[in-house]
């Protein structure tokens, strides 16, 4: 099942609606939401911003997870061997109470 599907079917029930309550309310017939929920179609951007926007919702613009994030030190870590691996965590384990000690201090 793809995202506009997902988006869509996820939008429907978020409202409380059947297909054919979101059929008649966004124009488009009950059988095109039903191919497109299960994935047999992709809608065109403006079909699934009409369809969510009969659902109280709305296509936006937001980042996606994972994307944009700097996989560099990632890879730093996968080549270090585990013991390698396990001393940094607890060398960065002990930095970080350090920090949340003396930024309690500080706070006082």
């Amino acid at each position: 099942m793809g995202m506009a599907a997902r988006m869509l079917r996820h939008a429907r029930r978020s409202a409380g609606l059947t297909q054919r309550a979101l059929a008649s309310t966004s124009g488009i017939p009950q059988e095109t939401i039903a191919r497109i929920e299960s994935g047999r179609v992709d809608p065109r951007i403006s079909t699934l911003d009409r369809l969510l926007e009969g659902c109280g919702q709305g296509l936006e613009h937001l980042p996606r997870l994972g994307l944009g994030i700097d996989r560099a030190q990632i890879r730093e870590r996968l080549a270090l061997d585990p013991d390698e691996r396990l001393i940094r965590a607890i060398e960065e384990d002990r930095q970080m109470l350090d920090f949340r000690t003396n930024l309690r201090r500080v706070a006082e």
